[in-house]
This record gives structure tokens, sequence and C-alpha cells, in this order.
């Protein structure tokens, strides 16, 4: 966690102050001259080691589901607020990681923090319910633990669900791509690099060498074919410097974030890719 935090502010004016607890008393909201009229004020500096290693053992245990610990994790995270910055950001990459070390998300990041930005209202209002002060044992606190992950829960089945239509919107781009093509021969540079750009839409000559494991010709060649077929786009100028990028799957990247940012999840693109002929060219 800490690690991830210095990372974040690398670069920044807080620099110094990145992988390293807090030791002054932040707040959210209200006055930036004290916390008065602040909406939340989290707990003072001293206390931030001794909840951070608490956190860290409910994270690392594996009693409960993995979707209501990466929601309390959160929660909790948030409620400790223990960096001057980068709490957010932090606290959203320790939910892909509890569910990467439970094996929920091994390979992938659900955009859960896009939908938790969307409702963001009702975020809050789940982060605000986990904190009840007064017995953990109360009607109120259990309540108010189980609307907090009830949204977490929620929110996470619309990220999955929105990215899953993604994923079929891929493979349909490629099916696509593969039919502008014609005839590829199995395992050309071609082949493998038009199975790679859906995970890698920009890209320079050098940078799918390494992808496709081609030689740097080969891979030119690759990368001309496809620029012909109208499936790659040149996007920089200059011998050494030229970078190609898939708009196709980045329309519908955007389209995916356009969704996860919208409520009822309907918000498309205004204008879709226009389709290219098809060029049938036998790859050699």
């Amino acid at each position: 966690m800490l690690e991830a935090h210095r990372r974040l502010l690398a670069g920044t004016r807080l620099e110094a102050e990145g992988g390293r607890f807090r030791e002054v008393q932040n707040w959210i909201g209200g006055s930036s001259y004290n916390p008065c009229s602040a909406a939340f004020v989290p707990p003072p500096p001293e206390h931030v080691p001794g909840l951070v290693e608490d956190l860290v053992a409910f994270c690392n245990d594996g009693s409960l589901p993995a979707v209501a610990q990466a929601a309390i994790g959160h929660a909790q995270f948030e409620t400790i607020h223990p960096f001057v910055d980068g709490n957010g950001r932090t606290g959203r990459a320790l939910v892909h990681l509890v569910l990467r070390r439970r094996g929920t998300a091994i390979r992938v990041l659900p955009p859960v923090s896009l939908v938790l930005a969307t409702w963001a209202k009702s975020y809050i209002g789940g982060l605000t319910a986990t904190r009840y002060q007064g017995s953990p044992e109360s009607p109120e606190a259990v309540e108010g633990a189980n609307r907090g992950v009830a949204f977490f829960a929620e929110a996470c089945t619309r990220a999955v669900k929105d990215a899953s239509d993604f994923e079929l919107r891929a493979a349909e781009i490629e099916a696509g791509w593969r039919e502008r093509l014609g005839r590829v021969r199995a395992h050309s540079g071609t082949d493998l690099l038009v199975s790679r750009l859906v995970g890698a839409p920009v890209l320079t000559a050098n940078s799918a060498a390494v992808l496709i494991g081609r030689s740097f010709v080969q891979t030119n060649e690759a990368i001309s074919r496809l620029t012909e077929a109208g499936i790659l786009r040149l996007v920089t100028v200059g011998r050494r410097n030229r970078a190609f990028e898939a708009p196709d799957i980045i329309a519908a990247f955007t389209d995916l974030e356009r969704q996860l940012s919208s409520p009822e999840g309907d918000t498309r693109s205004s204008e879709p890719t226009r389709p290219v002929p098809r060029r049938p060219v036998i790859d050699t």
C-alpha cells in the first residue's frame, strides 16, 4: 500500500509525502483553515499506523466473501484517510488488490471506480453509513455496514456487466478486422498483431515487435498491411517517432467509459467509426 502511494505521488509537488503516513490532521469538505465545518474528519495522525495495521490484517484474512471484504476494506481505508493526498486513488487500488488476492479478478481490473464516481451521492452515502459511532453490534451499525456493502456489490455488478459487454464488442471488432484483411496466414505477424490490438490499441513498431515476438522487419510488414486495411492509423509523423492507433477499439473503449459514467448506462458516442472497405490481400 505504501509503495503504491509512493509511486502515485512520484514527480508531484507532494513527492516527499509519498509512501508515508500523514503526520498532520486532515479533513474533507468545509474550510481550508480548520475542520469545524468539515463533512468528515478522519482520525488523528497518531492513530493512523495502528489503524492501518488492523486494516492490513483484515485485508489479508479470508473469512468474508471477496466483494464484501473489498467493500469494507475500501470503506475503512477512506475512513482512516492515512495520507496527506491520494487517499481516493490508493483506496480504489486497494479494492483491486483484495479482489486479485482472493482470486476474483486475477488478470483484469473491473471498472468499479467509474461506477462509484458516477453514483457519487450513493457512494458517499454508503461510506458514511459504515461510520456509525457506537457499538459495532448495534442494529444501526449492522444496517450501516450492510448498506455500504450492498451498494459496493451493486457497483461491482454494473461494472462487470458493462465490461462483459465490451469483451463481446471487442470480439466483434476483431472479427470485422479479419474480414477486412481476407486470408491471413496463421501465426504470421499480421495474425498475431490483430489478435493483440484490442489490448494494445496504440503502439509503435518497436512495442509491437515485443508484443508479438517477431522481428522489426516482420512487424513493420504487419503494420503496413493493417494500415492499408484501415485497421491502424498513423498518429505521429517522423521516421523514428511513428506511432499507430486502432480507432475502432479506441472508439469502443470510449463508449464503455461513457456508459460507465452514465447513471443509466445508455450514453454512446455521437459519431460511430466509419467502416473501411475490405481489402482481400493474401499474407506472405
